[in-house]
């Protein structure tokens, strides 16, 4: 399955309600009245497309009726390209440190995927033809370290790890050691989940990340904050906290084939302006892939089965 194909499926749900609501509120009208703009914004926020990105497809749908009359009126190509325009600015790039081992954070709440996501994206990598090395710096979630030796394992990857309930600063810092004197060109942290709300938690993080930066200045060069689209618009406010106390330099959005609210994607990019690297739609390694605006806004709104 191509690449699209895999993103157009685990867009399937978000798709699929977006597309029939849509569909009923222009079929049973050819004329655009009061109440169908009103049920085209309900439908559109209705996939957590957001206030801003929703008022922004509504106007858009206004003039191209006002000019072309409701004959010529695409309305799923109009709310595609106001999609695809916010989205133009996104930067999916990894970044590269200019030497050594580039160093990524992967930090959020519990239960977003952060140790399945950090596996992914260092098989990512791998398939680039580049090296990674993992570092399990969750050392107090039952298991957690277990979870991602055995991605090491299945991926050939190396895993640097402590005991339980060591200091996850301390891992973080054997992890570069280790990065380095392999010449690896990534360092994956899988940090323990933390509520943005619980400050101590946060400023464990932040002395994780101030270690790193004594160890190899200007580490960690990228901080991604994984967020679970079946939380819809929650994420919000975790990527606000977050962004708070350890400034983010990127977004991974999992579980995108569990949720109809995949709009979300664009709204938090919209209002917080920091870019999606990389969203997850399935279980396997290769179902993480780098955000693509085009393809996402297809994905989203395409008649095209």
């Amino acid at each position: 399955m191509g690449l699209f194909q895999k993103l157009k499926a685990g867009l399937q749900r978000t798709h699929s309600k977006l597309f029939h609501e849509i569909k009923r509120i222009v079929t049973r009208s050819p004329r655009l009245t009061g109440s169908s703009l009103e049920e085209l914004e309900a439908a559109l926020i209705g996939a957590d497309l957001g206030y801003a990105l929703t008022q922004q497809i509504i106007v858009a749908v206004k003039k191209a009726y006002e000019t072309q009359g409701s004959g010529g009126v695409d309305v799923f190509t109009i709310a595609q390209g106001e999609v695809e325009r916010s989205l133009a600015t996104n930067d999916a790039t990894l970044r590269r440190a200019p030497a050594g081992p580039t160093v990524v954070s992967i930090v959020g709440v519990n239960g977003t995927g952060k140790t399945t996501t950090s596996a992914k994206l260092a098989h990512l990598v791998q398939e680039r033809g580049e090296s990674a090395v993992l570092a399990a710096c969750d050392t107090f979630r039952a298991a957690a370290i277990e979870q991602l030796k055995l991605w090491g394992e299945r991926l050939q990857v190396p895993v640097v790890a402590g005991a339980y309930n060591a200091d996850p600063a301390a891992v973080a810092h054997d992890a570069i050691s280790a990065a380095q004197s392999r010449g690896a060109h990534y360092l994956f942290v899988d940090t323990a989940g933390r509520l943005h709300t619980k400050s101590n938690l946060m400023k464990e993080l932040q002395k994780v990340h101030r270690v790193m930066d004594k160890k190899l200045a200007g580490a960690p060069h990228e901080v991604l904050l994984v967020l679970d689209a079946t939380t819809g618009m929650n994420a919000l406010n975790q990527a606000r906290e977050f962004h708070k106390a350890v400034p983010l330099t990127g977004l991974v959005v999992t579980k995108l084939d569990g949720t109809s609210k995949g709009g979300m994607v664009v709204a938090i990019q919209k209002e917080l302006g920091l870019p999606i690297k990389f969203i997850g739609v399935g279980e396997q390694p290769d179902d993480l892939q780098p955000f693509d605006p085009k393809q996402f806004a297809e994905a989203l709104f395409s008649e095209k089965g």
